[in-house]
């Protein structure tokens, strides 16, 4: 077993870090490696000169000195260039780099984004690695484990520290289509927050349904008794569009909010009387209601997010939950939770084991929720200064 440590030290240079690049002599081969990288290198193309993807993040040039700049004259093609070994960042680079010559690598501007602050996570792969060095073996609390076993604890646990302690909020900015619905992200588990932005780039949230409209999760096609027919398999024949839908698309938002609008008739389905009507003095509606942001519902049936009518065309942020798992072994720890971390696959670990004293297992099971505990104060980065900011605001008074 290859002994690791938990804190892996600074490896990239500035030169790296900042500006995603390296110099590094010919050797004389096509074979070179990069494990200083803190980023995954991705090529877009096989050993094969076959495109597989448009999702390259680094170029390669060859430069006869090290005084010459890259450029496109000594630019390496990207269908010669492939990736042999992401662990390593090992790449075969299409051309023999002669010695004394440099191999010039950039990362593309979103790779060089990624790279930002990595030094503050560590990977999911480190953390097993890790757990089995200091852990499992001789004279420790588990003599001998499968590294699959440790390997599905630890996404176990990572999936659930993403719910309610990792800083796991992922957000997509997407517009809204005339369709008024947008697919739910791919590593979607619940949203956060979802928010219109007007041409100051100001945030509005976006409300949830709450039982005003809704997405029927089946849509029988019923006959004149009511009762759903079938179709040639004795299966229940399935409308293409719910009807409820359709009309919550169509709605007139001002009837809802109550918007006061003197050339309608129907201004508001709370108070028909306008006659009666004063600003201010709008007695009877809900609060929840009295907005203009608009409305969004999660539509099980299709996997999507639904919008009312009045935010078509409107660009928008989703904020959203993620399991931490959608890169799998690549997923990014906070370097500030690894000892909770390693606390919580050890105590979902030898729970099910018959070699363990119970004793040892309450005392584990205990041990992680007071690291748990001790991880979401450390993530909830609370700061004086902004604390104080906000209790500078207590002498105000709050008008009912």
């Amino acid at each position: 077993m290859t002994n690791t440590v938990a804190t892996i030290p600074l490896q990239e240079n500035d030169a790296q870090y900042y500006a995603g690049q390296l110099k590094i002599p010919g050797n004389g081969t096509n074979i070179y490696s990069f494990p200083t990288f803190n980023t995954t290198l991705v090529s877009s193309y096989t050993g094969g000169g076959q495109q597989i993807s448009n999702d390259g993040n680094f170029s390669l040039h060859i430069l006869p000195t090290s005084t010459t700049l890259p450029s496109a004259a000594n630019k390496i093609p990207a269908n010669l260039v492939y990736v042999t070994d992401p662990i390593s960042n090992t790449i075969n680079s299409g051309s023999v780099v002669p010695v004394n010559n440099f191999l010039f690598i950039q990362l593309s501007n979103p790779a060089i984004g990624d790279n930002y602050g990595s030094y503050g996570y560590l990977s999911l792969n480190d953390i097993i690695d890790n757990f089995l060095v200091a852990y499992v073996g001789q004279d420790k609390i588990l003599q001998r484990v499968k590294r699959t076993d440790v390997l599905f604890y630890a996404r176990r646990a990572m999936q659930e520290l993403s719910y309610d302690t990792l800083p796991s909020a992922k957000s997509i900015e997407t517009t809204i289509p005339t369709s008024l619905v947008s697919p739910l992200p791919q590593d979607y588990v619940n949203y956060v927050r979802l928010s219109w932005s007007d041409g100051a780039g100001v945030l509005h949230t976006i409300y949830p349904l709450n039982g005003l409209s809704g997405n029927p999760i089946e849509l029988p096609i019923e006959g004149l008794n009511g009762v759903p027919t079938q179709d040639s398999f004795d299966s229940n024949l399935q409308a293409a569009q719910s009807i409820i839908e359709q009309n919550w698309k169509s709605a007139n938002q001002s009837n809802l909010n109550g918007q006061f609008n003197p050339t309608s008739a129907q201004a508001n389905v709370y108070d028909q009387v306008w006659w009666k009507q004063a600003y201010g003095q709008r007695y009877g509606l809900e609060p929840e209601l009295s907005q203009v942001n608009g409305y969004f519902s999660i539509n099980e049936r299709l996997g999507t997010f639904n919008f009312s009518g009045n935010l078509s065309g409107r660009l928008i942020m989703i904020d959203y939950i993620s399991d931490g798992l959608a890169y799998d072994l690549d997923s990014l720890v906070p370097k500030m939770i690894e000892d909770a971390m390693y606390s919580k696959i050890m105590s979902t670990l030898i729970l099910p084991r018959r070699d363990v004293d119970p004793g040892v297992k309450q005392f584990y099971k205990r041990d992680a929720y007071v690291k748990i505990r001790n991880a979401k104060i450390r993530l909830s980065n609370l700061k004086l200064d902004e604390i104080v900011q906000v209790f500078r605001g207590q002498s105000k008074w709050i008008k009912h």
